[in-house]
């Protein structure tokens, strides 16, 4: 499958992708990203997050290592797994039961959750370049085409 490489020059430019990827998905969609800390992971589920309409603070879930967002008709579960030692520890937090019908898993850390974790929809590497930063977009099925597609026209 290709992938498709954006230059993310700000903080604005980051904004702009995860609200454009957020008008895109419709249904259950799992979007994995990887990145170093400070590539704007959590910048991008904030924006992903307020333009599905929702009003209220974006905490990034560094510590509670999931938090949920109702939004009708979707429920939005925005995971960090960055504190996670083993993956086996997401089957004790019951992790099977957040990947649903009408669930968005944005799941920052994904590395962390190798071999517990289904497989994203789309995968997003994050990572510095120059003064900014770059986002490489990478479908994983045939649903996350669809949705790298959808960017691309925009």
């Amino acid at each position: 499958m290709q992938e498709y490489i954006l230059s993310l020059p700000d903080e604005a430019a980051t904004f702009t992708i995860g609200r454009s990827l957020a008008k895109a998905c419709d249904n259950a969609t799992l979007i994995y990203l990887y990145g170093d800390i400070g590539t704007g992971k959590s910048s991008f589920c904030r924006s992903f997050i307020q333009a599905l309409g929702y009003r209220g603070q974006v905490k990034s879930p560094t510590y509670t290592l999931v938090e949920q967002y109702v939004m009708y008709p979707l429920t939005v579960f925005h995971f960090d797994l960055y504190r996670l030692f083993n993956p086996i520890e997401l089957e004790f937090i019951g992790i099977r039961d957040y990947f649903i019908q009408d669930t968005i898993c944005l799941v920052e850390w994904a590395q962390n959750g190798i071999g517990v974790l289904p497989e994203e929809d789309l995968a997003l590497y994050l990572s510095y370049h120059n003064h900014g930063r770059m986002v490489k977009i990478q479908p994983m099925t045939t649903y996350g085409s669809q949705l790298l597609e959808y960017i691309q026209r925009q």
